[in-house]
């Protein structure tokens, strides 16, 4: 038992969720919204928003976890139902993401906007660049961080602009007048945006991750996983600690949940909410109905050609430049989450062996494990992004159905009365896990 600490001012508490943001912007805000909206106009984008005020809640669940007891959910839920988690987590996490889909759409994009071919060869040297930069920061987390800030700090504020600049009245008058599911929408790509609306699949689940080593309520007991190189590595732990349910402690969890709400709620879903619909009217202004976008993501250097005959030609290829550096950044933190999340399940498997205490080196394992995988996968020919983006996808969001139901019981049961989700947030997160089922049940069958 120990005491939780005193809950930080909102500016200290900014980072983890720039981490999860930074992961939807590769997928649902630059890729999959544009693409449907490119091909079957604004009144989609309820949808959009439907998505990601689902996993605001559900983020909000895993953080609330974490914050009380300072372990992952990993953690607490093989607790509470059993062995099998870790290994479930380990197949569910590695096997969608090994799909390279981001750093191929991230590659084809840069390519162009250097003027030359697109080949397996731009993917695969990408994909070295983001084990090389892992290795440069001394704690993993801070390098993310980091990382994803400055990208999505400049890269977003010159996309935004570029939608206001370039939409028309009557593009606002479609958002806000047509909510439509046409027909011919292919459910299967309407199920991978629907999971990609904000980060989607496991990655969600990286946030428990992120919240303990920024130090959140109980997290703040137990070490960050560092760079292997460092010789003074902290030492980390798998299993919390729990607070007394004292006046005090009530009060300052009170608070912390207030404050990372908000901090959720405006770096995450505010943020991620006006990115996907400002990046949809952008693509409706510029390609819609273009005979090219139907099947690939054409569709974005198409954006650029009519930015640059709409403004000057630096513009289009600004976008591209930006475009393609904000899809690697999505995949070095999709590699990053899903290193640390293996790494995590792996030690709680072998926790019996201390495995916990080799973290890092399980982090780093993982890593490398992912790029290798990507480059043989690159090798084989298997270099179109959009396919490879919604393989991934829809097995992911049958991944957010499983694990969204077992993380509202277990908050609903293994905490302490005080600290449980209220009625209507059990009822958020109920529908989203009913909402998964049914679109994951409907692609299988």
């Amino acid at each position: 038992m120990k005491e939780l600490p005193a809950p930080w001012p909102l500016k200290k508490l900014i980072g983890p969720s720039f981490i999860i943001l930074g992961v939807g912007l590769g997928s649902g805000e630059l890729i999959l919204w544009p693409y449907l909206t490119a091909n079957f106009g604004l009144g989609i984008m309820w949808a959009a928003v439907v998505g990601i005020t689902m996993q605001f809640f559900i983020n909000m669940e895993i953080e609330r976890y974490t914050l009380v007891t300072g372990e992952s959910v990993f953690m607490g839920m093989t607790r509470k139902y059993g062995k099998w988690i870790p290994v479930w987590f380990l197949l569910t996490t590695l096997v969608p993401w090994m799909w390279p889909g981001i750093i191929a759409s991230a590659a084809k994009v840069l390519a162009t906007a250097g003027g030359f071919e697109y080949s397996k060869w731009w993917g695969i040297i990408l994909l070295l660049i983001v084990g090389i930069l892992f290795n440069f920061g001394s704690i993993v987390y801070k390098t993310q961080e980091r990382i994803q800030k400055i990208i999505i700090m400049v890269g977003v504020p010159f996309i935004l602009g570029l939608a206001v600049w370039l939409s028309k009245v009557e593009h606002w008058q479609a958002l806000i007048t047509t909510i439509d599911l046409p027909s011919g929408l292919p459910m299967a790509t309407f199920l991978a945006a629907l999971a990609y609306a904000g980060a989607g699949g496991n990655l969600n689940l990286a946030q428990s991750l992120y919240i303990k080593e920024k130090g959140y309520g109980m997290g703040k007991y137990f070490g960050k996983i560092s760079n292997i190189w460092n010789e003074e590595s902290e030492e980390t732990q798998v299993e919390g600690e729990q607070f007394e349910c004292t006046n005090e402690n009530l009060s300052r969890f009170n608070l912390w949940w207030k404050r990372i709400n908000i901090e959720h709620g405006i770096v995450f879903w505010a943020t991620g909410a006006l990115t996907m619909i400002m990046l949809s009217i952008l693509s409706y202004a510029t390609v819609y109905k273009h005979p090219n976008v139907a099947t690939s993501i054409n569709f974005v250097i198409l954006e650029a050609v009519e930015i640059g005959n709409r403004s000057w030609p630096i513009l289009g290829s600004i976008f591209l430049v930006l475009v393609g550096v904000m899809l690697f950044g999505t995949q070095f933190s999709v590699f990053g989450s899903n290193s640390r999340i293996a790494g995590e399940n792996l030690a709680i498997m072998f926790r019996h062996k201390e495995a916990h205490k080799q973290l890092h080196k399980l982090f780093f394992g993982f890593l490398w494990l992912q790029i290798v995988v990507g480059v043989i996968i690159f090798s084989l020919g298997f270099t179109e992004p959009l396919t490879l983006v919604i393989v991934g996808a829809v097995m992911n969001a049958v991944s957010m159905f499983i694990y969204t139901g077992l993380i509202l019981w277990m908050n609903m049961t293994a905490l302490d009365k005080p600290l449980r989700p209220a009625n209507w947030r059990i009822l958020a997160v109920l529908s989203a896990f009913l909402f998964y089922g049914f679109f994951s049940f409907y692609i299988l069958f």
